[in-house]
């Protein structure tokens, strides 16, 4: 019988973890699939098509986007919860409402942030204080989940780039002619793209962050009239 050996100093918290893949699982109960954030648009249009195409968009998302947008904020909101800054977690959902640029994408960022909201409630996990900004987004609200389960920076940035890829790659499968294992090729190739985004996201200063998205933008904004929608985005 083989030998079980003590975590041993240094590694990640067991907990932690769990809270992590709790916090980034599809069962998770806010509705995300239910999102394609302008994919389902990039199909319709045929700007992507095929596995190629896909990955193309995915990692084009991924890096003028979730890195200089999403990730970094998400950092800078887990350091507002744990001060208890509750300027800071104003300003900066603010902020990432103001970049989310068509009605489909702001929709998201709210509903999917209230969702949590409630979902956390219910968990007892809402502190006292800070309390949540007005109209808190998915992102502040995912780093105080974060926050609540003593998840680390760097590992909470990699599960919500990880959440969102797979959500990414599950609205391709479902409205593409593209098989699981296609699927995971992507993952396998986009597996270092995600560790990058992350430590680049983490020394950006505040002046150096913005999407830069305006194919994103223009699908979302198309989508919103869409003559047959799967997805709400």
């Amino acid at each position: 019988m083989a030998t079980i050996m003590p975590i041993e100093s240094g590694h990640p918290d067991p907990l932690a973890l769990v809270g992590l893949l709790q916090l980034v699982s599809p069962a998770l109960p806010i509705g995300a699939f239910a999102w394609s954030q302008g994919l389902e648009s990039a199909f319709e249009l045929g700007w992507v098509g095929d596995e190629k195409s896909l990955e193309t968009w995915v990692h084009g998302v991924l890096d003028d986007g979730l890195m200089h947008c999403d990730l970094p904020v998400l950092a800078r909101a887990m350091r507002a919860w744990a001060a208890g800054d509750s300027a800071a977690l104003t300003y900066w959902n603010d902020w990432l409402l103001a970049n989310r640029e068509t009605r489909e994408l702001l929709e998201e960022e709210e509903r999917l942030g209230a969702a949590l909201v409630r979902l956390l409630d219910n968990l007892a996990l809402l502190p006292s204080a800070p309390r949540p900004p007005e109209s808190p987004g998915y992102v502040v609200m995912f780093g105080l989940a974060a926050w609540r389960r003593d998840i680390d920076e760097r590992s909470a940035l990699l599960g919500f780039a990880w959440a969102w890829l797979e959500n990414q790659l599950a609205v391709a499968c479902k409205a593409l002619p593209l098989g699981q294992t296609a699927a995971q090729r992507i993952i396998e190739r986009m597996r270092p793209a995600l560790t990058r985004a992350v430590e680049t996201a983490l020394t950006l200063p505040d002046d150096e962050l913005g999407p830069a998205l305006p194919g994103l933008a223009l699908a979302s904004a198309l989508h919103e009239t869409q003559y047959s929608r799967l997805f709400r985005s």
